[in-house]
């Protein structure tokens, strides 16, 4: 498909992402992207295409929901990815039998990949750290452990479902508590990660075991209230200033895909070494992802003029503190059990430089620095605002490969009582 070799491909051969989809008129199954196509794993598998472990493998990803894939691991997810490769590659024999098994993903709709029962949001840039701290500093525990709080899971939607404006309580501008819409609705910037095979409850996973547990990535909008989320946040941490909706990218891009493009893990200061629980060799050698990160605005004043959305923030993953593996491991090292299809996020991937700041809180310093638009001006997200995510990964020698969209809209307040 010419789709695929496109020079700016998100879905090229060498990517093969999984997730789940519904075409016009079907029931959501199984799929592997391809150029502008969905490959359908149940049909596929109907049709003949698979065998022996790629089978297994294949029939375990075609149903509603990937967790039955991912409970399984990386080797089977590895085992179908060279099959499905094999099939889609041009003279391989099956051309025909695979055309007939591709759906125009144009054509489909593009459902939330598996069912997240758990959701944890780490803190892994230092630079978002500092800039959202009170006093400039970073936490005291900062450089010794991944610091995260628990989020909720039954929020987690796909991308393009729209983020309705919640309304809560929060100081108004005499200083006197309201309750109301939110007036500081923010996004976040993050990579997002699924667990493969979790572990049992008191057994931890080794850091060594860590990175063979994460089944593969997604972009991830942490959407938050920050008015909300300011007020409530002390002592506890985060609560409905978070718990409103956090989209993801509907494509699965497995470990094993973004292989090339992997980092040594960040070299820490002398003072500031990872405790042993977290450290290891493979890890530290090639841990972190080298991943282009954007967030595009778009106003309802700009769709209307059909104007291009504007790019406000271009980060990388590079710029991470802690390795995924890492924030696996610290997870699980008190027993605490993980399942197939659990969600992770790197928290918000802010660089140095401002143009690289991956949340509004830091681009327009907590509201006092007004962002332009081309003509239009906002310190925070206003209704009908748009925010779409994209990421991909490139190196010299390598094919690039894509994550596709994390698209949300902001849709108003529901009236009060």
């Amino acid at each position: 498909m010419d789709s695929a070799n496109l020079p700016d491909a998100q879905f090229p051969l060498q990517n093969l992402p999984l997730g789940v989809f519904r075409p016009a008129g079907g029931s959501p199954r199984g799929g592997v992207a391809i150029g502008d196509r969905i490959l359908d794993l149940g049909a596929a598998v109907e049709a003949g295409l698979f065998a022996g472990d790629a089978e297994d493998a294949a029939r375990a990803a075609a149903g509603a929901e990937l967790n039955p894939l991912l409970a399984l691991g990386n080797e089977a997810a590895s085992a179908l990815r060279r099959a499905v490769s094999d099939i889609l590659t041009r003279g391989s024999g099956a051309e025909s039998t695979a055309r007939a098994c591709l759906a125009n993903a144009a054509d489909c709709e593009l459902l939330l990949p598996v069912r997240v029962r758990s959701f944890t949001d780490f803190l892994c840039s230092d630079e978002h750290a500092k800039r959202m701290s009170p006093t400039g500093a970073l936490p005291r525990n900062y450089a010794s452990i991944p610091i995260a709080y628990h989020g909720r899971a039954t929020t987690v939607r796909a991308s393009g479902t729209p983020l309705r404006r919640p309304n809560g309580q929060y100081p108004g501008p005499d200083g006197s508590i309201v309750y109301g819409p939110e007036p500081s609705q923010d996004f976040e910037l993050e990579l997002g990660f699924y667990v493969g095979p979790g572990n049992r409850l008191g057994e931890p996973i080794p850091i060594g075991q860590a990175r063979d547990r994460i089944f593969g990535y997604c972009l991830l909008n942490d959407w938050s209230a920050r008015a909300i989320q300011f007020w409530e946040g002390q002592p506890l941490g985060p609560f409905l200033g978070k718990s409103l909706m956090t989209s993801v990218s509907p494509w699965i891009v497995t470990a094993e895909a973004l292989a090339p493009f992997a980092l040594p893990a960040r070299r820490k200061p002398p003072d500031a070494a990872s405790p042993p629980h977290l450290v290891d060799p493979d890890d530290q050698s090639s841990g972190r992802l080298t991943l282009e990160l954007s967030a595009d605005w778009a106003t309802e004043a700009m769709r209307l003029a059909g104007s291009a959305p504007q790019t406000v923030t271009r980060t990388d993953f590079g710029t991470a503190w802690w390795t995924p593996a890492q924030m696996l491991a610290h997870h699980t090292s008190n027993g605490c059990e993980l399942e197939p299809g659990d969600l992770f996020g790197t928290g918000t991937l802010s660089g140095p430089e401002r143009g690289s700041w991956a949340c509004l809180a830091e681009l327009s310093e907590k509201g006092k620095a007004p962002i332009d638009l081309g003509g239009e001006s906002r310190t925070f997200l206003e209704d009908g605002d748009e925010i779409v995510f994209r990421g991909r990964a490139a190196k010299e020698g390598f094919v690039p490969v894509g994550f596709g969209e994390c698209r949300g809209r902001i849709l108003p307040a529901l009236p009060l009582a």
